[in-house]
């Protein structure tokens, strides 16, 4: 059964990975948890080069910690296997954002694992906040559904 919300969209980033002997179990095989690992890079990596750093979000006085996360996995991954991890900017809100992830495996293009992760706007105290209008704006230009008014709560 399909899921909707981890249906990915343009813009899509790419990253690469090399599947390192630490990420796997006794039988080669990535741990479940490595997984959300290679999710955080790609998005770290998605946020450097499409919109801000998370350095330069901390600087403005927010951070983006993850609320809620899903994996959905379909097959799995191997030490030294080479795999794509794509991310997109799925949703933004005034006060949260969901990157959806597609992890395959380059030498033969299957699917590994598809997932989603929401964050929060906090501020540096912990305090539920909202995106500042210069990041949102910069963060709707890479989403694709950004349809939520600027005022709701």
């Amino acid at each position: 059964m399909a899921d909707s919300s981890l249906e990915m969209h343009e813009p899509l980033h790419r990253y690469r990975c090399r599947v390192i002997y630490g990420d796997t179990d006794s039988g080669g095989v990535v741990y479940y948890a490595n997984y959300l690992r290679y999710f955080e890079a790609a998005r770290t990596e998605f946020m450097r080069e499409r919109a801000l750093s998370y350095k330069e979000i901390e600087e403005q006085g927010f951070i983006l910690p993850v609320v809620e996360c899903q994996v959905r996995y379909k097959a799995s991954a191997r030490y030294d296997d080479l795999l794509l991890i794509e991310t997109c900017l799925a949703e933004v809100k005034s006060r949260t954002c969901r990157f959806n992830y597609r992890i395959i495996r380059e030498n033969d293009g299957r699917v590994l694992a598809q997932g989603a992760t929401t964050h929060a706007v906090v501020d540096l105290k912990g305090r539920l906040t909202r995106f500042p209008e210069v990041v949102l704006g910069v963060l709707r230009n890479q989403a694709v559904d950004a349809s939520e008014p600027l005022y709701s709560p």
